[in-house]
């Protein structure tokens, strides 16, 4: 999102992470902006019995965790590598002093936010009104619409089934069913464990 040499310019730190090593906890204080160099965070809550709920997964190139930095809360939610991660870190007041400095790069932010305000009126929308069929295929659609893929390919869906089940709030024997459910219904095909969107 931010070039990496504006980042660097202000004084930015590189940190490594291990695959489930926990960056920031839900209730911490936001201290640093974060984007991802190379690697995948996700964002999650846990419901009263351990069931975790996805709010986000973010990759290379991507920032995350941003909302507390600039309404000043604390995270609302826990921050946890999905594999080994490489991202660059920057003190809050160099972020917002960058901002400041740089009009263009701020005014990218409301967009990325305006779009994470539509995904997670989709999500909620889906979990609160729809089957578990509707629910998987309409992100499946979204993540297809929001990527690089060509249009006319089959699309991969990048996400386990268990993440699948975590970002929809739905049980990984569901998402098991209803995917076998898509496919004999040709919406979806499973090659080698793998789900495309037909």
């Amino acid at each position: 999102m931010i070039p990496v040499e504006i980042l660097k310019r202000y004084g930015s730190q590189e940190v490594e992470l291990d695959k489930e090593e926990v960056l920031f906890r839900e209730g911490d204080a936001p201290l640093h902006y974060f984007q991802i160099v190379t690697g995948s965070i996700k964002m999650v809550n846990y419901s009263y019995d351990g069931q975790e709920f996805i709010q986000g997964i973010f990759e290379d190139n991507e920032s995350f965790g941003e909302p507390p930095l600039f309404a000043d809360f604390r995270y609302p939610s826990d921050a946890i590598a999905i594999k080994d991660t490489v991202l660059i870190k920057l003190r809050k007041e160099s972020f917002l002093q960058l901002l400041k400095d740089n009009f263009d790069i701020h005014l990218k932010f409301s967009e990325v936010f305006a779009k994470r305000l539509k995904y997670k009126s989709m999500v909620l929308k889906e979990i609160s009104s729809y089957a578990p069929d509707h629910r998987l295929i309409t992100l499946i659609k979204y993540f297809k619409a929001h990527s690089e893929a060509p249009k006319h390919e089959k699309f991969l869906v990048p996400y386990t089934r268990q993440q699948l089940a975590d970002m929809t709030g739905l049980r990984v024997e569901t998402v098991i069913r209803t995917v076998s459910k898509l496919k004999e219904e040709g919406k979806v095909s499973v090659i080698k464990h793998k789900i495309y969107l037909n």
